[in-house]
């Protein structure tokens, strides 16, 4: 046997998960609240502490973790044009496990320079105009940033012409030069700067109050909690050299405060009558819905959808469902535990939640005749292929209506030009084990992988 140790940081919970690489096998997971307050290292023993009574004394081999720990990595894009660079800067961000908080287009104002130091951002990336194109905008975005006087530091990934410019008018500032986001009109090319983003945030993490104490612990860097759980969704997806994967997924993880979305897929026009607008959409895709939540942004769920729609799915009146919404908003830490109306309500919350956060994530197609006759536009994520749906979070995990609820992300008549998916299989992570399968995958990627096929709970299709 050789165990290795695998740590989650969470912002409210610290996950630990004990695994055998040799036998390919989960040995046991526990959790503890988080102690951000105090010493992170509190929380992080009183887990251990846990799992040592599910497991026994072991003696770690390894030991890797991720960490969403002091609210995660608050972002800031600034860009040209929303539609462009603005979206290239969102991609590059959401790519590398940061939590967008502010997107702003074109020059910035006093206004938005107030704004940011309200929202005080843990990064600024600054971007703007494909190479040799327009550098007036991101220049004039420089110089107001260094008017700010910024403590957070700043990625210059726009105009290859402006970033040197950029750079000696925020000297004095932390600035890091990227390749452009979008070197040519309609191209991505954001990975430099996701693995720019990510080192900041293993820089700036490892600062929260006793974490550097627990890096010490490590045997390798840590990651990003939302870049562990891609990579687990990349290779859960497409296999590794001597395991294959289970196809091209959609994984839906429904929080507390947030729903985070992940499709690995290609997603692109299926006929040659459909013309794609936009971007070119990353083949492993995440998104984050920061309004939609299970305790913390309950109510973004009922705006979303309407009080309607939430009261019908529960069965219980519309005064009801706003009286039990007003009161989780206020005691975030109440579960159903038993109790038939809060059961009836979280079953509906979370479907509404899984529906719009699908439904935002993918694409959408729209009919329009030309001069050539009926043609298709599509705009976003084609996934209505896909065939595996993995879903997380309490809400679904603590409950036996999963496969009901999970069936909200796939496509619906009443919404006809959503490109969610017509049909799929469920998985479930009953035991939160995603983020760890992310950090095993590092190492040991046919272990992980195996291990996921065999402690994922599987359900047949859904449609």
């Amino acid at each position: 046997m050789k165990p290795v140790l695998l740590i989650d940081f969470g912002s409210t919970y610290t996950k630990v998960t004990a695994v055998d690489v040799e036998g390919e096998s989960v040995l046991g997971t526990a959790q503890s609240f988080t102690t951000i307050q105090t010493d992170i290292n509190e929380g992080l023993h009183n887990a251990l502490a846990i799992l040592e009574e599910k497991t026994g004394k072991l003696s770690f081999a390894e030991t890797y973790a991720c960490s969403s720990a002091a609210g995660g990595l608050r972002m800031v894009t600034s860009g040209l044009v929303p539609e462009l660079t603005g979206e290239a800067a969102k991609m590059a961000s959401l790519g590398a496990g940061a939590k967008v908080v502010g997107i702003y287009a074109f020059q910035l104002t006093e206004d938005d320079l107030e704004e940011i130091a309200r929202l005080k951002p843990d990064i600024f990336l600054l971007v703007g105009g494909t190479d040799g194109g327009n550098t007036e905008c991101i220049l004039h975005n420089a110089k107001m940033l260094a008017s700010l006087k910024p403590e957070f530091p700043i990625v210059v990934a726009g105009n290859r012409t402006a970033s040197r410019e950029c750079q000696r008018i925020l000297e004095g500032c932390e600035v890091y030069v990227c390749p452009n986001v979008m070197p040519k009109f309609g191209v991505l090319k954001i990975e430099e700067t996701q693995k720019q983003i990510r080192q900041i945030f293993l820089n700036r993490i490892v600062q929260a109050k006793g974490l550097s104490v627990a890096a010490e612990l490590l045997d390798d860097i840590m990651m990003p909690t939302p870049s562990a759980v891609l990579q687990a969704m990349d290779l859960l997806a497409q296999g590794c050299e001597g395991e294959s994967g289970i196809g091209e997924l959609v994984a839906v993880d429904v929080g507390g405060a947030t729903t985070d979305i992940y499709s690995i897929a290609d997603g692109m026009p299926e006929h040659m009558t459909t013309v794609f607008k936009g971007l070119p959409e990353p083949y492993s895709k995440r998104t984050v819905e920061g309004d939609i939540g299970m305790r913390y942004s309950i109510q973004g769920i009922v705006d979303a959808v309407g009080a309607e729609r939430v009261a019908k799915l529960s069965g219980l009146s519309k005064d009801r469902v706003q009286q039990l919404v007003d009161y989780l908003k206020e005691h975030t830490d109440v579960v159903p535990n038993g109790d038939p109306e809060l059961e009836q309500l979280d079953f509906a919350l979370a479907s509404m939640a899984i529906e719009e956060a699908v439904r935002r994530h993918a694409g959408t197609i729209e009919e329009t005749y030309t001069m050539m006759g009926q043609t298709f536009v599509q705009e976003g994520k084609n996934l209505t292929k896909v065939g595996q749906i993995v879903v997380t979070g309490g809400s679904l995990i603590h409950t036996k209506n999963t496969e009901r609820i999970a069936a909200h992300a796939l496509y619906s008549p009443a919404q006809p030009t959503s490109l969610r998916p017509k049909q799929a299989d469920v998985w479930v992570d009953r035991k939160y084990i995603m983020a760890a399968m992310g950090l095993l995958s590092t190492h040991y990627p046919q272990t992980a992988l195996r291990i996921m096929k065999k402690e994922l709970e599987y359900h047949g299709n859904s449609e």
